[in-house]
């Protein structure tokens, strides 16, 4: 079996025409080079616009009729959006794109000048000669479903960053105002006569004012059922013993009421795209099968898609692991051995996503949890609980592929046989 690397290099022939563009976001560098990575004519620099992409396209178009090539090559870095709708405009040309890795970019700079100098025109040549050499992997757009999920889990991801930094700042300001407040109440954000007093009374001269049974009648407002006079005494105590700052009071109520308000604008945000989110997921007619297993639920299975796309694109379980970047890598030198650790060389949020997954999964499920307990205690290179919890993370990618790309349904004795191989 041809290895990738051979692979890659069999898209390079006599007859392709390797194109390097160096991305920016408004300006871009293109070189274009031949199988052995001779320059074929002069730099071209185009603009992020149809008219500079038309530009592009048909300078591609003359050298490949003036110098009797077949196909083009295009590559490019993967840096963020910038290059996406390059992309998408080359892709609907029936061009192949590729992607090389900015680290290897940088790397590869000097071995032609032997100089740290960098610019544009240099980095355009530099990626097309990595083209040449097979350094590249293949660019992968999703489409229908899979495009959805991905820009719901980002977009999730972007707003739940919002709201965790709302919460912060509303805790600073309990913090100087009413400190003693999250004694009574453990999750002053969650529940509901907890929110209902923090709009409508959140110091402790408001508490005071109110009394016991001013506090009650505010709580029956937010909730049917009464807290009960014992939390009221609690808070009421908190408020007499407070420590909090008493000046600028008017202002701290109105900052409250706002960072309250966007808290819960950031909850039906949420709301509204774990439900897009779901819908997708139903599309992709895995969620029936994958929903099966303990501890996988709705949104960890739609961020998880959503940034793997479909996984019938991969051969092997191991090629999610290395697209999260847990593959492991050391560093060694003759006698000299390293501790191995994970490469950190994938996405990032597919990463945080089986992690998250694996905290869950050692909580909830109990084939996996044997395995956890047994990764840490094992005689054989015992592992520490972060690091039990990297591998069950690899497992769970490996285990979902199986399952959605062979149409297997979830067997917990076959993952109890896992552990005793393992």
């Amino acid at each position: 079996m041809r290895s990738t690397q051979e692979k890659k290099l069999g898209m390079v022939t006599q007859a392709t025409l390797i194109v390097g563009v160096d991305i920016a976001k408004k300006v871009q560098w293109a070189r274009f080079c031949d199988y052995m990575g001779r320059e074929l004519c002069k730099p071209l620099r185009f603009e992020n616009t149809t008219e500079g992409f038309e530009c592009l396209r048909e300078t591609i178009e003359k050298l490949r009729v003036a110098k009797g090539l077949f196909r083009a090559l295009v590559g490019m870095e993967s840096t963020g959006h910038y290059q996406k709708t390059l992309i998408h405009y080359l892709t609907l040309q029936g061009y192949t794109v590729v992607l090389v890795n900015p680290h290897h970019t940088k790397r590869a700079k000097e071995l032609d000048d032997n100089s740290q100098t960098k610019h544009d025109q240099k980095d355009a040549l530099t990626i097309a000669r990595l083209v040449k050499d097979g350094r590249f992997y293949e660019c992968y757009q999703p489409e229908g479903c899979w495009a959805e999920l991905r820009v719901l889990t980002a977009t999730r991801l972007d707003v739940k960053r919002q709201e965790n930094a709302c919460k912060n700042r509303i805790v600073a300001v309990l913090d100087e105002y009413f400190p003693e407040f999250a004694t009574v109440f453990k999750k002053p954000l969650t529940g509901k006569a907890s929110l209902h007093l923090l709009k409508e009374c959140p110091l402790p001269a408001d508490i005071l004012a109110l009394g016991a049974e001013g506090v009650l009648i505010e709580i029956k407002k937010a909730v049917k059922k009464s807290v009960g006079a014992k939390k009221v005494r609690q808070l009421l105590k908190a408020a007499e013993s407070s420590v909090g700052v008493t000046y600028g009071l008017e202002a701290v109520r109105l900052r409250l009421r706002i960072l309250l308000s966007e808290h819960e604008l950031y909850r039906l945000r949420l709301e509204e795209i774990e439900a897009a989110m779901e819908r997708e997921l139903d599309k992709t007619r895995l969620k029936e099968r994958l929903l099966r297993i303990p501890g996988i639920g709705v949104v960890s299975l739609a961020s998880f898609l959503g940034e793997t796309g479909d996984l019938n694109r991969f051969s092997n379980g191991r090629q999610l692991v290395r697209l999260a970047g847990y593959n492991l890598t050391e560093n060694s030198s003759g006698k000299s051995k390293s501790q191995r650790g994970i490469s950190k060389r994938g996405r990032k949020v597919l990463r945080n996503i089986l992690y998250q997954m694996a905290l869950v999964m050692v909580a909830k499920n109990a084939e996996m949890k044997s395995i956890y307990q047994r990764l840490k205690i094992r005689e054989r290179n015992p592992l520490k609980k972060k690091q039990a919890l990297i591998a069950i993370a690899c497992r769970i990618a490996k285990m979902l592929f199986s399952i959605a790309k062979h149409g297997e349904t979830y067997n917990p004795g076959r993952v109890a046989d896992i552990q005793k191989a393992a």
